[in-house]
């Protein structure tokens, strides 16, 4: 693998997706001279897919690499060209997360100059058919990227650096307004895993000093813990993985971050699966939601009810996005609506049960999601329809008062009169609106809450001295 440029917490992902070459740049070589090709990292459950490049390609023969090609044309349109050939998977089943700045380097062996357009896709399966220019596959920790010279499994040049481009910033959290919280406090692992990593694989270079590696970590999980303030399974993730890497030994410092990490993206993504599944076991009939939750969608996939309500969930509407995912993959019988028609489709329709999932589980059983939850679950109490929340234990918050974001005021309203827009994105749902709370653990009352709280409160203690 080529050498790497060492990565900042604030990696260079976070600057434009496209940017120019500087024309005084000592390295800059005429474009019409360099082999354009794109690097397309499939992830899945917190691991990418690597390829190994067959007998068959002309260049890098036995390495591995993610999906690639030569850009012959526009490498939006031609990465997605790769990903067909060269794991069999359609547009449908791949979704592109964001695109990274080229990187540009010089092989001195092939006298030969590449840019390189990575790209990041979330993919829904691990199942692909290799084309004749791979011989193997297998998914793996971004991490280990870091660790290919010497190994059996060498990567081709620069590849972690095209990872690095893409990879989850603290940045592309904040910003991130498609995914939910669950998926976002992976995302927070992720950066915290990856940036250890790299600490970890650059003690080749120079002798450890492991008080200040955890301390660099520290302030690195100190911002994502605030990242996305009104999202508690985010700040209780972060703050298991500290906590169980100050377990394991603080003295280990980086090394405890990347294991303890590790550990708890799978962790973190069991506990959500585990939700979904016991929510399914209540799906059945016709059920109404609202809004794009992961947990939710998961358990509904499973549980294919008769009939799926959705309200669209403006002004982003993603329930729209979940009204289509569910008429593609289940044999349910799918209604899209305005969420001012919620009230009216519950009082008219034999609803069986209203269904949605949670930013954050207050400790007095009250729940915060997506601005709209509360009307439906007050709508649902005057028709006597159950209301299930479903979320993993940690999305409990140790804090009674929570920050409510409020989204682009554009969104609402981009005219020119002088009036104020509200554009909230969370609201509030009192606990007395809520029959249950489905969690990894089961179905919880409200009541219940109260404990979970102050066992995560423990896990914030790790930033004590």
């Amino acid at each position: 693998m080529g050498k790497r440029t060492a990565a900042s917490p604030e990696s260079d992902s976070l600057r434009a997706v496209v940017a120019s070459r500087m024309s005084d740049s000592p390295t800059a070589h005429d474009e019409a001279s360099a082999s354009h090709v794109v690097t397309a990292f499939l992830r899945t459950r917190g691991e990418v897919l690597l390829l190994r490049r067959s007998d068959a390609v002309g260049t890098y023969k036995g390495q591995w690499g993610g999906v690639s090609g030569f850009a012959e044309g526009r490498p939006d349109e031609q990465v997605r060209a790769e990903i067909r050939e060269e794991t069999g998977l359609e547009a449908a089943s791949v979704s592109l997360v964001r695109a990274g700045r080229p990187v540009e380097f010089v092989d001195p062996a092939l006298e030969r100059e590449w840019i390189v357009h990575p790209y990041l896709f979330d993919c829904e399966t691990r199942e692909i058919e290799l084309s004749e220019e791979h011989d193997a596959a297998e998914w793996v920790t971004p991490t280990e990227l870091l660790e290919s010279v010497g190994t059996d499994r060498e990567t081709v040049p620069e590849l972690w650096t095209a990872y690095d481009r893409v990879a989850p910033t603290v940045r592309s959290i904040a910003a991130d307004d498609d995914h939910g919280a669950a998926s976002l406090s992976v995302r927070a692992l992720e950066v915290l895993r990856d940036r250890a990593g790299v600490i970890v694989d650059d003690r080749s270079d120079s002798e450890a000093d492991p008080a200040v590696e955890w301390d660099e970590l520290t302030a690195l999980a100190d911002r994502l813990l605030e990242v996305r303030p009104s999202m508690a399974v985010l700040r209780n993730r972060v703050n298991r993985t500290m906590a169980d890497a100050d377990g394991r030994d603080r003295a280990a410092g980086a090394r405890a971050v990347l294991e303890s990490a590790l550990s708890n993206i799978d962790r973190a993504l069991s506990a959500d699966a585990d939700a979904a599944a016991t929510a399914s076991d209540r799906l059945d009939g016709t059920v109404a939601t609202l809004s794009r939750s992961g947990t939710v969608l998961e358990a509904l996939e499973m549980a294919e009810p008769s009939r799926v309500f959705v309200a669209e969930s403006r002004p982003a509407c993603e329930g729209v996005t979940v009204a289509e995912r569910l008429a593609e993959t289940t044999a349910s019988t799918v209604t899209v609506h305005t969420d001012a028609a919620a009230a009216h489709v519950l009082a008219r329709d034999a609803i069986n049960r209203v269904v949605v999932g949670a930013d954050t589980v207050r400790p007095d059983g009250s729940v915060v999601n997506k601005a709209g939850t509360r009307a439906l679950a007050i709508a649902a109490d005057r028709e006597g329809i159950p209301v299930s929340v479903v979320a993993a234990t940690d999305k409990v918050s140790t804090r009674e008062d929570v920050n409510l974001e409020s989204g682009a005021r554009s969104a609402v309203y981009d005219g020119d009169a002088p009036i104020d827009v509200l554009n909230p994105i969370f609201d509030v749902t009192p606990a007395d609106c809520i029959d249950e709370i489905v969690t990894e653990r089961g179905a919880l009352d409200p009541d219940d809450i109260a404990a979970i709280a102050e066992e995560i409160r423990d896990l914030e203690t790790w930033r004590s001295p």
